[in-house]
């Protein structure tokens, strides 16, 4: 199954959720929608921008030493 293919389902979900709105509350939640992509279409960056901005003297190897050895080992359970 395609993104695609995905992207209609997950449409036609949110569709069956709101076809039973009243005519005033459809056409706020079409302003609503088309407000938002005025605000990416205006400037506003998307996740993909920011791919590659990330800048280090250090090798992927060496920051992901540090993750890990940065990270705590299991969980601590608190008695009731």
């Amino acid at each position: 199954m395609g993104k695609t293919n995905s992207y209609s389902k997950l449409i036609d979900a949110y569709f069956s959720l709101i076809e039973n709105l009243s005519e005033e509350n459809k056409l706020k939640l079409i302003e609503k929608l088309s407000s938002s992509t005025k605000l990416v279409t205006n400037g506003t960056k998307s996740m993909k921008s920011f791919y590659g901005i990330w800048k280090s003297e250090k090798s992927a190897e060496d920051i992901i030493s540090e993750i890990y050895s940065a990270r705590t080992a299991g969980r601590k359970i608190e008695k009731l």
